[in-house]
């Protein structure tokens, strides 16, 4: 049909106000497609604590991302599928919603955490506030690694794959025996049908 609606246009078969509707039409029609197709896939992010270091390993600051995780969904900016909170890095799956853009959710969120870990070593007067200081251009400070990993999940075995990569990365770290036995990590939610983060969303990747 839009060909139709082009071939039409440039032949002059309809009067010069029409083509112009009908041109306006099919362009925001493509406009809308492509804006959704860009968002239609959710994605798996890895996001790194600056040169690996344990800043996660405090629950405190685990909380900061969970809390943070709750207000993306709640607002609806996305839609949280899968997570793992690991003590120096973290991987999610999520995807963005509604007309919001990835990179601006994606340096908000980071800006955001990264600003309340920092406070929250501040009052605590931890030495690793100090193994932070970058004294760069535009900040003193670094949470985050620059250039977090992003893949899309274009087809469900990627998505399986990767929920699977999420769920084991606890039990690969030695830190339990079972993926489920993970509190920071949405296994339970999963494996065991357990509603214990209220933000998840089920990701079909069978």
């Amino acid at each position: 049909m839009p060909r139709v609606i082009v071939t039409l246009y440039f032949t002059g078969a309809f009067p010069t106000i029409f083509n112009v509707i009908l041109l306006f039409s099919f362009l925001v029609t493509i406009f809308f497609i492509l804006h959704s197709y860009a968002k239609q896939f959710a994605q798996f992010i890895t996001v790194t604590c600056l040169d690996w270091k344990p800043l996660l390993k405090d629950d405190n600051h685990k909380k900061v991302i969970i809390d943070s995780l709750r207000f993306l969904t709640r607002e609806g900016r996305a839609t949280i599928y899968a997570f793992v909170l690991m003590s120096n890095h973290f991987h999610l799956i999520w995807q963005i919603m509604g007309n919001h853009k990835r990179e601006d959710v994606q340096r908000d969120f980071l800006k955001f955490t990264g600003q309340q870990i920092l406070k929250l070593l501040r009052n605590a007067k931890s030495d690793q506030l100090d193994e932070l200081l970058v004294q760069t251009r535009d900040r003193k400070y670094q949470v985050w690694e620059r250039d977090s990993l992003g893949i899309e999940l274009r087809s469900s075995a990627i998505t399986r794959q990767k929920l699977d990569y999420i769920h084991n990365n606890p039990v690969k770290a030695g830190l339990c025996q079972y993926p489920e036995d993970y509190k920071y990590s949405s296994a339970r939610f999963y494996l065991l049908n357990e509603l214990n983060w209220e933000f998840l969303k089920h990701c079909d990747g069978d």
